[in-house]
Formats: C-alpha cells, sequence, structure tokens
C-alpha cells in the first residue's frame, strides 16, 4: 500500500493522503491484493463519518456489496482490518518525519524546534486530510475492538514524543542547567498538544481543525 503522501511543511502544497488505497472501479474482477485495498478505503470512508456508530463487518460488506464471507477471505478478523489502517498512519507519518529530520539539519540553536514544529504541523495536516485515520490515531474508533490495537497507536505517540526528544535534544544548550530534561518536558508538551488537538477535532464532529492557530500555539511552546 503505497498511498499519496501530505506535505510535512507550510512551503509545499498537500497531496491529500485520501488516495489512500485508491482502486480502479472499473475492473470486475480485482488484481491479487486489490480487493484488500478496497477494503481498507471502505472503512476509512465510513469512518470519516461524524456521528458514526461501531462499524460492524456487516456495515462494512454492505457498503462494498459484497458478503461478509468475502471479507474474511482477505482479513481474518475485522482488527487486521484496522491494523491495515494502522500501518498506513505509521508509515505515512513516520516516512515524513524521517524526511524532516534529513531535510532541516540541525545547524544551530533553534533547528530542533524548527524540526518539531514542522513535523506537529505535518500531523495536524495528516488529520485534518484523513479524518477517518484521526478517529483511528485517537482511540475514538478502536472502542470495543482488540486491546492490542489501541496499544499499537499508544506506541505511535511515544514514538513521537520520542521523534520529538531526539529533535529538542540535538540542539539543546549545553550550558543550560538540564539541557536533557528541558528536552524530555518540551517533547512530551507538544505531544500532549498533538493528541489534545486531534482528539478536539474528532469530538466537534472534525469541525475545529487541528492547525486552528497552529504557528501562534507552537511559537508559545517553542519559543
Amino acid at each position: 500500500m503505497q498511498p499519496d503522501q501530505p506535505l510535512a511543511s507550510d512551503d509545499q502544497e498537500a497531496t491529500p493522503p485520501d488516495a489512500l488505497l485508491e482502486a480502479s472501479a472499473t475492473r470486475k474482477r480485482p488484481k491479487p491484493g486489490e480487493r484488500r485495498i478496497q477494503i481498507l478505503q471502505a472503512l476509512a470512508a465510513m469512518l470519516e463519518r461524524p456521528a458514526a456508530e461501531r462499524i460492524t463487518t456487516a456495515a462494512l460488506a454492505a457498503q462494498l456489496d459484497v458478503s461478509e464471507a468475502a471479507l474474511y477471505r482477505h482479513f481474518a478478523s475485522k482488527a487486521q482490518m484496522f491494523e491495515g489502517l494502522i500501518a498506513f498512519i505509521e508509515e505515512s507519518v513516520f516516512t515524513l518525519a524521517n524526511q524532516i529530520v534529513e531535510r532541516e539539519q540541525p545547524a544551530g540553536p533553534g533547528a530542533g524546534a524548527r524540526q518539531c514544529a514542522i513535523i506537529v504541523t505535518m500531523l495536524m495536516q495528516f488529520a485534518e486530510r484523513n479524518p477517518g485515520m484521526a478517529r483511528v490515531m485517537v482511540g475514538d474508533a478502536l472502542v470495543f475492538e482488540n486491546e492490542r490495537l489501541q496499544a499499537r497507536m499508544n506506541q505511535f505517540f511515544d514514538k513521537i514524543e520520542a521523534t520529538l526528544r531526539q529533535c529538542l535534544r540535538a540542539t539543546a544548550d549545553p550550558t543550560a542547567p538540564t539541557p536533557t530534561a528541558d528536552a524530555q518536558l518540551r517533547a512530551a508538551v507538544l505531544a500532549a498538544f498533538v493528541t489534545g488537538r486531534l482528539q478536539r477535532f474528532v469530538r466537534s464532529g472534525f469541525k475545529r481543525l487541528p492547525s486552528e492557530h497552529i504557528d501562534s500555539s507552537l511559537a508559545l511552546m517553542l519559543g
């Protein structure tokens, strides 16, 4: 699954990862693996309904106009379908985060803060372009699902925080009293800010955009 990626910074024009899982609707017999992509695409689309109830395999099958048995020929369980979406989130976000770190090489004080600002902005853009994915990220779509799914998303945010911490630590002022502790604290605040913005986005029915006043907010936290 190699969907288009959102842009990581304001000086680039974002390509919606809604291209996620695009499959040709003109073929009567999908190529190998294409039906899996169509299933995940339908699941992502159903998650974009703000007031959506828990998604069942019966509802998903109806959305695709196939039998539930047809779904289970491609996924052993609904949990595996959600894992496919989580894998997309992980690959998209961390590929972009790595590109940001490589492109924005540390060059003196403030470079780490700049890297963090771009990474946080990228996360907000990703959620806005993929509201169904935002529901997965904050766990709203995972309620009553297999516990390992929420555990995997928890690990995702732990890794985000670790990435931010590494950026800040790399350019910390060595003469500061507690440079490592300061980097840890600021990374934790940024990670909490990200999860809070995503939760508000989902709770508002996708009306309160995560990127609202993003530059001013980041200036307060990273200034």
